[in-house]
């Protein structure tokens, strides 16, 4: 083990479950708990559950907020109306490069809670502490490490997590989907990073283990970054700092959906980078036709000109190798194209994304 390495409060019980734990953005955290396979299958099939715990939330009050959030980010906070909604989207530099992606809820027009990624996390702070003093925005930022993070995911997910949590029974009952509900101490969000249903649970630090313990009592199976990856890869969700980051333009990352440019007087940083750079390149799903295995950073040959692999992986679901495959514009779902795996040209496809939702193959 890393002894450098920050630890989550679950650390000691993934241990005990006999994680094999490794370095994740400076987190020593669980990668799998034997199969990885089986832990992949059992999100899909009936629920699994993640420590993400090294991700960061961050609360922004004051009366500013919603006018500096829109200014800060390429999506648009202000289409969000009803209290915890949420909302995926991009935090740009001024080259229209992905300084980080996130998710925001809006509790009400002074009130937000952000969650970002842990690589990104101190960066993603500092800057937003620079965008505070250069507008002068009348708001606070309080980086929330007092709390931990829970993902239960699943077809089964709900009914699951409703036995470890008595406040889903409530009167408000179970978020809609894309919804964050305060109930207590705890945020429950009807998110996640899987393309099946679940929730996200922040936690107060100090109910972390007993939580994750209710949750395994409740059927759940803890689920390690390994299987995290191959579910997102399969649902056709980005992974920052390996499909996109601060040199890559949304535009040419699959992002598009995420910038929302209606308001033209929404001067959001990086706007103006991105309508003098239109996109160049699109993200599309790769299947390998021969034999071999896709990873990141291999060359792909199309009838419009060359691409690149972003993320690739053996997918469970599909029993076939599969990637995201950021391509000229040009190029279309459907299309014969080439791989070089090793130095060999292997025959590949691209397909439109995702490869899977909700438990269904859709390629």
């Amino acid at each position: 083990m890393n002894t450098a390495a920050k630890q989550t409060p679950l650390h000691a019980a993934h241990v005990a479950a006999g994680a094999r734990m490794v370095d994740f953005a400076g987190w020593d955290m669980p990668v799998n708990y034997g199969s990885q396979i089986e832990e992949h299958h059992a999100v899909r099939r009936d629920a699994g559950m993640f420590d993400v715990s090294h991700m960061l939330a961050l609360d922004l009050a004051g009366p500013d907020a919603t006018a500096w959030l829109r200014g800060l980010l390429a999506n648009d906070v202000a289409k969000l109306k009803d209290s915890g909604k949420a909302l995926y989207a991009c935090m740009l530099n001024e080259r229209g490069g992905v300084a980080d992606d996130l998710i925001v809820y809006r509790f009400s027009d002074a009130d937000y809670r952000i969650v970002v990624n842990a690589g990104t996390a101190d960066k993603d702070v500092a800057w937003m502490r620079q965008r505070i003093a250069a507008t002068g925005a009348n708001v606070t930022l309080q980086a929330r490490r007092d709390l931990a993070m829970i993902a239960v995911q699943g077809p089964r997910a709900i009914e699951r997590a409703s036995a470890a949590l008595p406040e889903l029974s409530t009167a408000n009952g179970v978020p809609a989907p894309f919804v964050g509900a305060r109930v207590g101490d705890l945020l429950i969000a009807r998110t996640g990073y899987t393309g099946e249903d679940g929730f996200e649970v922040i936690v107060p630090e100090a109910q972390t283990v007993a939580f994750w313990n209710e949750l395994l009592a409740a059927g759940v199976k803890p689920a390690g970054l390994g299987a995290r990856d191959t579910l997102r890869l399969e649902a056709g969700m980005n992974l920052y700092g390996q499909d996109m980051d601060d040199g890559v333009s949304p535009l040419n990352a699959g992002l598009s959906w995420t910038v929302d440019m209606r308001d033209e007087a929404r001067n959001f940083v990086g706007r103006a980078a991105l309508q003098a750079n239109p996109a160049s390149q699109r993200l599309l799903g790769l299947i390998l036709e021969d034999k071999g295995v896709l990873r990141s950073h291999m060359k792909i040959f199309t009838a419009a000109g060359e691409g690149e692999t972003t993320s690739g992986s053996f997918s469970p679901s599909l029993e076939k190798s599969i990637a995201f495959a950021r391509v000229p514009l040009a190029t279309q779902p459907g299309e014969a194209v080439e791989v070089d795996i090793r130095g060999k040209r292997l025959k590949a496809r691209t397909v439109k994304l995702p490869f899977v939702r909700n438990g269904t193959a859709l390629v």
